[in-house]
Formats: C-alpha cells, sequence, structure tokens
C-alpha cells in the first residue's frame, strides 16, 4: 500500500516518467525514513477503491449520465458504465432527476453546460427553462457511505469523509485533475405540455474539450398537483433563528424575514404542511448550536398574573403561510426536556427559570393561564382547527400527565406526539408520528384512520438504515415513502429542517449527531442530494394515491391486475429488510416500471 501511494505522489510531480521510472522511484521514496508524528492527523478520506486507476484513465474530458441513487467519491474513477443517453418518463407537473459526472485524469478549465429546448417529434416544445442545474458540492462526515452501524455517539469516528450532496448554481467550474464533479440535473415538466416524448441534447464544453449528452423525456398524460395540494403531511422540524444566526441578522429584521422566504419556499415545494412553533424557550435541552428560542414570550406581572406576546408566533405563522406551509401548525411543548420553562419577570425585568413536571399544582395552574389566552389568541387569527400542541419523545407518565391538564382544559385542543407506540395514547392523540421500529401494526393505523386521527413515523439518528445522512445511499430517501405508503401512513416526520451545525456548507458533522442528521436543507434555501430524493418518494406517494383512485373506478382486468401487482409490490416494503442498497434499487426501479405501465393504461 505504500508503495501504491509512492507511485501516486511521484506520477503527480512528475508525470512524463515512464511506468518503470516510476516503480523504481516509489521504492526509492518508500524506503526514506520520515519522522513520526506525536498525534494522529485527521485524515479527509474520499474514496474506497486503488487510486492507481486514474493512471489507466484516457486523457481529457470524461462525461456520463450515472444513477440519483448511489454516491460517487470526489477522487475515484467512476464505477459507471458510461453512456451519454438519459431517457425518463413521467406525468406533467412531475419533477424529473438525473446526475451526469465530469471527470478526467487531467485539469479540465472553463467546464460548462449548454442546455437546449426539448422538442417533441410533432412540434410541441419543452422550454429549456424548465431544466435547472446544480453542481454536487461535497461536505465532509463523519461516517464513511453506505455504513450499516452509524449511531448517536459519534465520538470514537475520529477520520472524516467527503460526501456529495449539496447544490451549487454555477455557470462554469474546473475540475482538477484525478477528480470528479457530480451535476445535478432537474427538469420540471410543465403542467400544460401535451403528452409525448420530448429529445434535446445537453452540451458539455470546457477548454480543449467538449461532448454532447442526448435526453429523451417521455410525458404521460396524468397529471401531478401542485405541492401545495399533495395529501402527504410532511413535517420537517423549523428553526427560524438559525438562518439569523448563520446570514449574520437581527432576528426578525426585514432582512431575516426575507431570508426565511426563500428558505422556507424548498420545504414548500416539497408539499410542507407542518409550522413548526415554540411556546418555550430551548425545549429540547440546548442540544442545537443555535438553539430555539421561543415564539411566544410568557411575562409574569406585577401582581403574580400572566400575559404573553404572540408577535414572532404571528410573523412567523404568516411568512410560512405566504409561502405555501397552511396545513398544520405545531406548537412545541408543555413538555421541554427537563421540564424547564422560561419567564420574564416583570418586576425585575430578568429571565427566571423554573421546572414546573406535568401534573404538578405548578404545571397546572401555570399552562391553564396559558391555554386559555392561546386559545383565545388562535381562535382571533383563524388559525385554532389546524393548530397542534406537540409532545416529544417524552416518558409515559409525564405524556399522559400533561395531556389529561390539557383535555380538562378543553377539548377542542388537538394534540400530536413522535415517540414510541403506546396502546394507551391511541385514542388521546390526533396525530401520532412513531419511530421507525417502534411502531404499531397496519390495522392499528387503520384504525386512527376510521376514527379521523392521522398517523405519520419518522426516522432520527437511528436507525442507521434506512436514513437520509450525508452518507446514506440516496435511494433510501426515496424509499421511505414507498414504506409510509405500505404501512398506511399519511406522512413522514424528521428533526429537522435546518438544525445546521457550525459550518453546514463544508461540514455536515454534528458534535453529537451522524452527519446530516439534523438537516434537509442548506444555507441559502440550496437543496441537496437528500433533500431530491425525499421529494421523490413524496411524488411516488401521491402517485400511488391518484392511481389507486383512479383505478378502483375501473373494470378493465389489466388495470385491475395492475393494482395488485402493485399492492403487493407495496407489502414488500413491510418485510424485515438488511437494507441492501442493490437490493433496494432493483425494488425502486420495479416500482417506476408499475407505476409508468398503470399510467400509460388508465390514459386509454
Amino acid at each position: 500500500m505504500k508503495k501504491i501511494l509512492a507511485a501516486i505522489i511521484i506520477y503527480s510531480l512528475f508525470p512524463t516518467l515512464t511506468n518503470a521510472q516510476i516503480e523504481k522511484a516509489a521504492i526509492d521514496l518508500n524506503n526514506l525514513q520520515a519522522p513520526q508524528p506525536h498525534y494522529l492527523p485527521e485524515y479527509i478520506f474520499d474514496s474506497t477503491t486503488d487510486a492507481t486507476r486514474w493512471l489507466d484513465e484516457k486523457h481529457g474530458l470524461k462525461v456520463s449520465f450515472a444513477s440519483t441513487d448511489r454516491h460517487y467519491f470526489r477522487t475515484e474513477v467512476p464505477d459507471v458504465k458510461e453512456t451519454t443517453t438519459w431517457q425518463a418518463v413521467g406525468w406533467k407537473g412531475e419533477r424529473l432527476n438525473a446526475l451526469v459526472l465530469v471527470w478526467s485524469p487531467d485539469t479540465l478549465e472553463q467546464v460548462r453546460f449548454i442546455i437546449h429546448d426539448l422538442v417533441n417529434s410533432r412540434g410541441p416544445v419543452m422550454d429549456k427553462k424548465n431544466i435547472q442545474m446544480n453542481m454536487v458540492r461535497y461536505v465532509v462526515s463523519n461516517y464513511p457511505y453506505n455504513t450499516p452501524n452509524a449511531t448517536c455517539d459519534v465520538s470514537p469516528y475520529k477520520k472524516a469523509y467527503l460526501m456529495p450532496d449539496r447544490f451549487e448554481a454555477f455557470e462554469q467550474f474546473a475540475v482538477p485533475g484525478r477528480t470528479v464533479r457530480p451535476v445535478w440535473i432537474s427538469i420540471d415538466i410543465p403542467s400544460a405540455i401535451v403528452p409525448g416524448v420530448y429529445n434535446g441534447n445537453l452540451e458539455v464544453r470546457c477548454k480543449n474539450y467538449n461532448a454532447l449528452l442526448h435526453i429523451s423525456v417521455k410525458v404521460q398524460q396524468e397529471q401531478l398537483p401542485a405541492p401545495h395540494e399533495w395529501k402527504y403531511r410532511l413535517d420537517l422540524w423549523q428553526n427560524p433563528w438559525v438562518v439569523a444566526w448563520y446570514n449574520h441578522v437581527r432576528p426578525w429584521s426585514e432582512e431575516h424575514k426575507m431570508l426565511l422566504k426563500k428558505h422556507l419556499a424548498l420545504y414548500a415545494g416539497a408539499g410542507g404542511k407542518y409550522i413548526t412553533t415554540y411556546a418555550v424557550h430551548s425545549p429540547w435541552a440546548d442540544n442545537s448550536y443555535m438553539i430555539e428560542e421561543t415564539m411566544i414570550q410568557w411575562i409574569r406581572k406585577k401582581d403574580s398574573s400572566w400575559k404573553f406576546d404572540y408577535h414572532i408566533f404571528d410573523e412567523y405563522v404568516r411568512l410560512a403561510m405566504e409561502a405555501g406551509i397552511d396545513k398544520a401548525i405545531t406548537i412545541y411543548t408543555p413538555v421541554p426536556w427537563g421540564n424547564r420553562f422560561r419567564y420574564l419577570d416583570e418586576t425585575t425585568g430578568d429571565y427566571m427559570y423554573e421546572e414546573w413536571a406535568p401534573g404538578s399544582e405548578a404545571f397546572k395552574k401555570a399552562w391553564n393561564a396559558f391555554l386559555s389566552h392561546l386559545q383565545i389568541h388562535l381562535q382571533k387569527q383563524g388559525w385554532l382547527d389546524k393548530t397542534y400542541l406537540g409532545i416529544n419523545e417524552n416518558t409515559m407518565e409525564q405524556t399522559l400527565a400533561a395531556i389529561r391538564v390539557i383535555r380538562a382544559h378543553s377539548k377542542k385542543w388537538k394534540i400530536t406526539y413522535a415517540g414510541d407506540w403506546h396502546p394507551e395514547l391511541d385514542t388521546l392523540l390526533n396525530d401520532y408520528c412513531f419511530l421507525y421500529g417502534k411502531e404499531p401494526d397496519v390495522n392499528a393505523v387503520k384504525g386512527r384512520a376510521a376514527r379521523g386521527f392521522t398517523s405519520t413515523y419518522y426516522i432520527c439518528c437511528n436507525p442507521p438504515k434506512p436514513n437520509d445522512f450525508v452518507f446514506s445511499p440516496p435511494v433510501e430517501g426515496r424509499w421511505l415513502s414507498w414504506y409510509a405508503a405500505a404501512h398506511g401512513y399519511n406522512g413522514f416526520l424528521r428533526w429537522a429542517y435546518d438544525a445546521w451545525p457550525a459550518d453546514p456548507s463544508r461540514d455536515a458533522r454534528h458534535a453529537i449527531w451522524p452527519a446530516g442528521d439534523c438537516f434537509l436543507v442548506y444555507p441559502g434555501g440550496n437543496s441537496c442530494i437528500r433533500f431530491e430524493k425525499l421529494r421523490e418518494g413524496i411524488v411516488d406517494y401521491e402517485k400511488i394515491r391518484i392511481l389507486k383512485e383512479k383505478a378502483s373506478a375501473s373494470p378493465d382486468k389489466k388495470i385491475k391486475n395492475l393494482i395488485k401487482e402493485l399492492n403487493d409490490h407495496l407489502q414488500t416494503f413491510l418485510l424485515e429488510h438488511d437494507f441492501n442498497t442493490e437490493k433496494i434499487i432493483a425494488d425502486m426501479d420495479k416500482s417506476k416500471k408499475i407505476m409508468e405501465e398503470l399510467s400509460d393504461e388508465l390514459a386509454r
């Protein structure tokens, strides 16, 4: 191994040497005795195969389409079957994603992509403005790609790994020798386009080289609704303070609110349904780089009565609703971790901290006062019917005690809980979000639906697989919503949308979580591979729902057989999985083929 590394170093310094000269120099270099350091530096690994493969690569520009379901390393020759043609099938209103890899053993300068319209042979055109491109930036991870044993305890993992994830707009870029640059292509099929096959070219040019790629998109008759109309209940917890912190602006200033508009647009574009709000200061025991502040200021007046300031709460809810996120508001939480509550003492002007255990007299008194005031405020705003009081991963004793106080106050309150499945909570919760692997069976979920309740599920820093860490195979992000459809869930929850670590644009590692666990969007409202694959799965969920509804009214035997095939295929997502990446990719390919065939049959 030392000899190989030495050969690579020598070749990079003296590329004109023959193989025999490189081998001899490598032996000489390897025999030198270097002083040993007193510590082991933190290396960044971004390759898993023999780096000498670059010696076999032909000089010049290399370009190929590649799978969006896998990752490709920064300094590793891509293991792909080179192809310059990409074919895809989609509905009107659907987004299709493709990945192009650019690599070379030589440095490439001024690489640029030139998009052309996609044209149907009968005349209709899909304008190139519907095609967006982003280069994929690599970020630092604390686990290697596709690791099967990631845990919340990241302390033993001192190595660092480069993983492709963050999107960045570009006009042109350079590719250093022996490196790879992925480019993500998104095609938003217009809702009003004429069905048919649309073909076009994509030119890749750089200094001294060029390549031509071909795109072919078959647009089916079916129509995908706009994201705002999707039924899937996507709940990605937000922390608006992190946007102000990262951009060095004053929270809730005009600059902050302008940034939030773009920041929330990505969530709305994936069908986001829940607005995350906070009625207490730092509900999760200060476990974020930028803690979640309260949006509702609790003020204890001089006569010991309470008053409440909602101006931040109202501003954020309106911002989210203007972005199109308007189906549900979750207020966290009657049960903050450690039962710690903060309020402003009007007499002294100081913040005071107290512990109010759920069910205690102090808790009952304070929360009855708050709930009475909050209910009136929500009714005035017209938001009461879509508001949930949120409880997260608390003990059964604390959860039941809080629910009793809430229910005794008013039957109008809706309650949501995220955590393990407990039958005793079933009838008490309007919305129940189960931790993956700690869930009820399908019949219990159907029972909740029959009572008018909603059910979702979530993943967090566990399980290791399936997940959407930066080191997870991208296909797992799409798999998540097929699992939701199979289990009868209404949607999916993830903490968090934007709980960024110190330097998220370059380093996705967190002090206590696996890389990427706590965010799915990057600063500037920039998307990433993980977010787009999650969105793909949500679109699949919507297509499954629409296809089933339409097929249920059809007497056609072939359509009925295809629906049976789809339902049988869905059942496989409920079986025990070892989450072999190739198996999941094969399952996704089969899923797409069934839906494509069913869509064609329903259009006949």
